[in-house]
């Protein structure tokens, strides 16, 4: 039997709350199951949607998502693979920017200007803490900065069909990793696991079904 949108839809919010439940009460076999799980639920949303955004693009976006299921698992491994899950998400913002890139009529100037202020800032406040990091950092901020530059171009100068869903799910994206390069790199704060899954899950599932 095929789930329709709206049913694989409850599945990952159901998934997704589990998740975050697993991660402060445990156990961590349940996180480690279901935080892929989520994404594999997502990614079956995206190749079912029917949007008329064209084969290509549904492709680009089912590779980001494929990539970032590897970037998870990169990130959950018991021995920390924060740079291997990087280069994974680093994957996945370059298809995620191949797909948006497609249906941009005009950059964003605008656009362009406050994502650049806001990487700036986030760079700047937490330079120090990323060690022998800071080239791969600023690499990866450049590639999710663009990711979100190109959802917002196609979104505001295109109305693409999907870009709207597509714009925030990009600009989650970005609010997710910023709350996670805080609170590994600056410091950890209160509520920090539930505000990067909620958030990142929720992006990719507004990217899924801009498809």
């Amino acid at each position: 039997m095929k789930l329709t949108t709206a049913a694989l839809s409850f599945l990952i919010v159901a998934s997704a709350s589990f998740t975050i439940r697993a991660e402060y009460r445990g156990p961590r076999l349940h996180f480690y199951v279901l935080k892929p799980l989520t994404v594999v639920l997502i990614i079956l949303v995206a190749l079912q949607t029917k949007h008329e955004t064209g084969a290509n693009y549904k492709l680009l976006v089912v590779a980001g998502l494929l990539c970032s299921l590897v970037g998870d698992v990169f990130l959950m491994w018991p021995r920390d693979r924060f740079v291997a899950g990087l280069v994974s998400f680093l994957f996945a913002h370059v298809f995620y920017v191949a797909a948006f890139a497609s249906g941009v009529g005009a950059w964003s100037v605008w656009a362009a200007a406050a994502l650049l202020v806001y990487g700036v800032s986030m760079l700047g406040l937490l330079w120090r803490g990323f060690g022998k990091l800071k080239a791969a950092v600023v690499v990866y901020v450049a590639a999710i900065l663009l990711m979100a530059w190109a959802a917002l171009s196609r979104w505001s100068g295109a109305g693409a069909d999907g870009g709207a869903w597509a714009a925030a799910g990009a600009l989650l994206f970005v609010a997710s990793d910023s709350a996670l390069a805080w609170n590994r790199f600056k410091g950890e704060f209160k509520g920090a696991q539930a505000l990067i899954l909620s958030t990142y899950f929720a992006a990719q599932w507004l990217i899924a079904v801009s498809t």
